[in-house]
């Protein structure tokens, strides 16, 4: 288990040994980072194509369809024919479209979503880039992607694209403060900002000692990722496709590439930061394999949300997160600190939980707070809750009022 466990580090050690011997070391140093580039982005495009395999099988079934059935045995190269539809198709450019902005949008909403994947521990010791301000550069990096996101809905000279842009950056920046906030919580528990940091510190899933904090990420990554039932930019009945109404073939392939690999880096972060990384579940399994399993279950639950839930309006969006996940993850940050200044997980750098009895005593613990801190939550919000009920009810009164119209006509 210890050398499928090690496979690609000691394929990477090899390969660096063998340069090693005709070339200077920085020159191996230049062309192992070139090649983690190439790596990666293969990874990358590989997940996009079997996410978009997965996602409309299983809403497929959810929805009583097959899904993809046709190229291939199962459907199963119904990618690559969607690929080969993207790049053959002709690409074309508004008149009025800023050419330079038009041109560089989708190759800039990429970037980032691939970027995210050299600091994330995939495995035991398999990081590309083991930064001490890994969670920094994961907030900085979704900055970038709504930048990119205003270029192509500004650039493409169509006021759908251009409503759909404001309303995809609203609702990134919105959901980014709960988001920020709630890892802000975790870095309190660890006590750094390293992720294989907070992969070590998690004898016991951070799911479990934040349960609540679970939930909302959850929630809001869904948002930020404008998964449905947050998909408002992207909404056909109001504006035809969102902001990249203008784009066509391979150029809005590149969204979508970017939606998808989004999806999967947010999965590998909450895995990361929520359900202990890499670190196995019971059965003895290679570290990097348990890693993928975790992410691919988060996927799922995003995946299950398209399949399940209607899409919201843009008000109900945003009053849902300033009027209640703001509020509720920045008591969340407080209550934390208070139970981390008295039962801290680590001190001066190290893990001060001990065998089995310490972390049960520490689950019982941070889980009993954040039941209360669940319940006061609930009774604070108790008649916003019941007038959000009512709301989602108001169509029978609807109903009524025009069975009674039609029936006077």
């Amino acid at each position: 288990m210890e050398a499928l466990d090690r496979i690609f580090i000691r394929i990477g050690e090899a390969f660096s040994t063998f340069l090693a011997q005709y070339l200077p070391a920085p020159v191996v140093t230049v062309i192992g980072m070139f090649l983690s580039a190439i790596i990666i982005s293969t990874f990358a495009a590989l997940t996009f194509m079997l996410l978009t395999w997965l996602e409309r099988k299983f809403v497929g079934r959810m929805q009583d369809r097959i899904g993809p059935n046709r190229v291939g045995p199962f459907g199963l190269l119904q990618p690559i024919a969607d690929a080969i539809k993207m790049f053959t198709k002709e690409l074309i450019t508004p008149a009025g479209a800023h050419k330079v902005v038009y041109n560089l949008a989708p190759i800039l909403v990429v970037a980032p979503s691939l970027m995210i994947f050299a600091v994330i521990p995939f495995g035991r010791d398999m990081v590309a880039a083991d930064l001490d301000v890994g969670v920094l550069y994961l907030i900085a990096l979704s900055s970038a992607t709504e930048v990119a996101i205003l270029m192509a809905g500004w650039a493409s000279r169509n006021k759908f694209s251009l409503l759909g842009a404001m309303r995809a950056v609203a609702q990134m920046l919105s959901y980014e403060v709960p988001l920020v906030l709630i890892l802000l919580t975790l870095v309190l528990m660890a006590g750094s900002m390293r992720l294989t940091d907070l992969v070590a510190v998690q004898g016991v899933p951070f799911a479990f000692l934040q349960p609540v904090a679970f939930v909302i990420f959850i929630v809001a990554a869904a948002a930020e990722l404008n998964r449905t039932p947050f998909d408002i930019p992207e909404a056909e009945s109001e504006l035809v496709a969102g902001y990249h109404t203008e784009y066509g073939g391979m150029k809005f392939g590149l969204f979508m590439m970017a939606e998808f690999i989004a999806a999967f880096g947010m999965a590998a972060l909450v895995t990361t930061v929520f359900l202990g990384g890499w670190r196995p579940w019971l059965i003895p399994l290679p570290s990097w394999l348990w890693f993928l399993i975790k992410t691919y279950l988060v996927l799922f639950v995003f995946i299950w949300f398209r399949g399940t839930f209607p899409r919201l309006r843009i008000d109900q969006l945003q009053a849902f997160c300033w009027k209640f996940l703001v509020p509720v993850t920045l008591l969340n940050v407080i209550v934390t600190g208070v139970v981390v200044t008295f039962v801290p997980l680590v001190r001066n750098g190290e893990v001060v939980v001990r065998g089995i009895g310490g972390w049960a005593t520490v689950t019982v613990v941070y889980f009993a707070v954040n039941v209360v801190f669940a319940l006061v939550v609930a009774w604070l919000y108790r008649r916003p809750t019941l007038q959000a009920v009512q709301q989602i009810q108001v169509g029978q009164p609807a109903g009524r009022g025009l069975s009674r119209e039609v029936q006077t006509a």
